[in-house]
């Protein structure tokens, strides 16, 4: 089936006003008997299926979702990702703070979501590090094969969006309907194809673009997390084609200059010049930045490249950059050993992926 005759505006106006059933249903059972979401942060792996069985029926229903996988999945594709991760983790990791989080900031309404975080802008380095940590989860060698570990994270991740959404609508008296459901489905779709698409697009402005095969891989491996993460994957694209559509579909309907997206740049920015060592490097953030985000997204934003680079350069700015680079020869677990090394030395403590509890901000 060819998905491009889906990505038209009509059926993405009414993505915009579908959330997630299922976590939001969860959430409101989590709203209504709070002592239960201390006791899911407390929980070092997702329960057995002995254990869920239980559990209330509000926690049970939703933790089944993640006991199955699905029938479609590719094992071929998703062990050709997690081997292109294993290789290129650290390029991926820096490719998700130098391009794909710069680039949802530029689309005015899904950012006015996360400008109302305080984390977002006052807690920004260990709010990067914790999605850091959720791609480093999600790629955990084995997971959607053997391997059950990442289940937790894509869970609670689940229910961060939810909770998000509930208090955005419960609490938010500024929010404005033309925005969409905060945290949608046509914005979570746009969000994956930052953190799948967009990397693969940074690669290739560094002159490392792994391939179809791989590409399509990795486009796959998002389907299954998307699945697990509550979007509705009739929409995803399969193919590069479909991705550069959806994608070229979505940059149409948003990409515009907002005061959310504004707040959200400048306080990125301000973070890599206050966390790399190198004051020459630090500098240039802005400028590696507007490079890979490109022109257009870039004068959203307001930033602007000092300096034109050969390609090359920008591959050594990252090999030399503070953000997840340990080095030639990475494997998987090289670069979380030394991620969670660099966590312990930057905040004095390791990062966790918690919903929220009710009286946090």
């Amino acid at each position: 089936m060819n998905k491009v005759k889906l990505y038209l505006n009509t059926e993405l106006d009414t993505l915009r006003i579908q959330g997630d059933p299922l976590g939001d249903r969860t959430v409101q059972y989590l709203f209504s008997n709070p002592g239960w979401i201390e006791k899911i942060n407390s929980w070092s792996e997702i329960p057995s299926p002995v254990e869920i069985d239980q559990l209330p029926t509000g926690i049970s229903d939703y933790l089944r979702t993640f006991q199955v996988l699905p029938e479609w999945r590719d094992v071929k594709k998703i062990k050709t990702a997690q081997d292109f991760f294993d290789k290129e983790g650290n390029i991926y990791l820096s490719m998700l703070g130098f391009y794909s989080l710069p680039y949802c900031y530029a689309f005015a309404d899904g950012a006015q979501v996360l400008v109302r975080s305080r984390r977002i802008t006052e807690e920004i380095g260990m709010r990067l590090t914790e999605t850091a940590l959720f791609l480093l989860d999600s790629f955990r060698p084995g997971t959607f094969l053997e391997n059950d570990k990442a289940m937790l994270t894509l869970s609670k991740v689940r229910l961060i969006h939810a909770f998000s959404r509930f208090f955005i609508q419960k609490y938010s008296k500024d929010w404005n309907p033309d925005w969409g459901l905060p945290i949608n489905q046509e914005d979570m779709l746009g969000t994956n194809l930052a953190f799948s698409l967009l990397v693969l697009r940074g690669m290739e402005k560094l002159g490392k673009f792994p391939g179809k095969e791989v590409s399509e891989s990795v486009l796959h491996y998002w389907k299954v997390l998307g699945f697990f993460l509550g979007i509705d994957i009739s929409y995803w694209p399969e193919t590069g084609k479909e991705s550069f559509e959806l994608e070229k579909a979505i940059r149409k309907r948003h990409l515009k200059s907002s005061e959310a997206g504004h707040i959200l740049i400048q306080a990125l920015l301000k973070y890599y010049r206050d966390t790399i060592n190198d004051p020459a490097l630090a500098a240039r953030a802005a400028s590696l930045v507007a490079y890979f985000v490109g022109k257009d997204v870039a004068e959203v934003l307001g930033i602007k490249t000092s300096i034109a680079l050969p390609k090359e350069v920008y591959g050594v700015l990252l090999d030399l950059s503070f953000f997840m680079q340990y080095g030639s020869g990475s494997t998987y677990e090289r670069t979380r050993r030394s991620f969670l090394d660099q966590c312990k030395m930057q905040f004095g403590r390791l990062p966790e992926l918690k919903i929220p509890s009710l009286n946090r901000s």
